[in-house]
């Protein structure tokens, strides 16, 4: 068989094919991030940038992923089932000890200042989209060691599977009482998938749902519908 010509591609003809070194390549990261669809998210963005990626879905699942493990980068989100994130970035970034580079995600830019007086580096808006965007953010949090960013704009879409998976959990926690899960998580929680899905009707259930009580049984009925229609395509309304 001939051997084909790779010049176009920029390897000599007859020569090794090389993979190109990823941006992040080498990188770990641990997201705490109680959404299962946002971490699919993010868990596509570092496979195609080459970091290695570990979850936890709340802050005891982090503090316990720390004891025993040191990311290079820790990536948290700030609304979590058992405490705000701002609290662990404090402790990540309050000497001594070990002190990752961190970053904080929120679907809330009006969480900003807040996350940087904690101490985050940066800040990763949600719903992402952009692949460089993700890259250029981590890579700026190692000064002196640039690597040339993929051309990609946006990998995979994340797993469907683990938006109905989010509806189905957020849909126990509506039939929970009220004093048991707090309804600011749960209106945030749903909001942050309302935002990651295009869903206007979700966004806006959970909004009044957070403005009052009353809004909850509306919000409660729209999640159950939402999963009526899985596992088919999600249409935002």
């Amino acid at each position: 068989m001939p051997t084909p010509d790779l010049s176009s591609l920029g390897v000599p003809s007859g020569g090794p094919v090389t993979r190109p070194v990823l941006p992040l390549h080498g990188v770990t990261i641990l997201a705490v991030e109680d959404s299962r669809f946002a971490s699919d998210a993010l868990r596509l963005m570092c496979q195609h940038s080459g970091a290695r990626m570990r979850r936890a879905d709340s802050l005891g699942q982090a503090r316990r992923h720390l004891a025993v493990w040191r990311p290079d980068v820790v990536i948290v989100d700030l609304g979590l089932p058992d405490g705000e994130g701002t609290d662990l970035i404090r402790e990540l970034t309050c000497p001594p000890g070990f002190s990752p580079a961190i970053l904080a995600t929120s679907g809330d830019t009006d969480l900003v200042p807040r996350a940087l007086a904690a101490g985050a580096a940066a800040f990763l808006a949600k719903p992402l989209h952009s692949l460089v965007e993700f890259q250029s953010t981590i890579l700026g949090l190692f000064p002196g060691a640039p690597r040339a960013m993929t051309d990609a704009a946006t990998p995979d879409l994340p797993d469907r599977l683990a938006l109905t998976d989010d509806l189905a959990h957020a849909a126990l926690l509506l039939a929970e009482p009220s004093q048991t899960v707090p309804r600011s998580y749960l209106t945030r929680f749903l909001a942050g998938i309302a935002r990651s899905t295009g869903d206007r009707a979700l966004a806006q259930a959970a909004l009044r749902a957070a403005a009052g009580e009353e809004g909850l049984p509306a919000l409660a009925a729209l999640v159950q519908a939402r999963l009526a229609a899985a596992p088919g395509p999600f249409t935002p309304g």
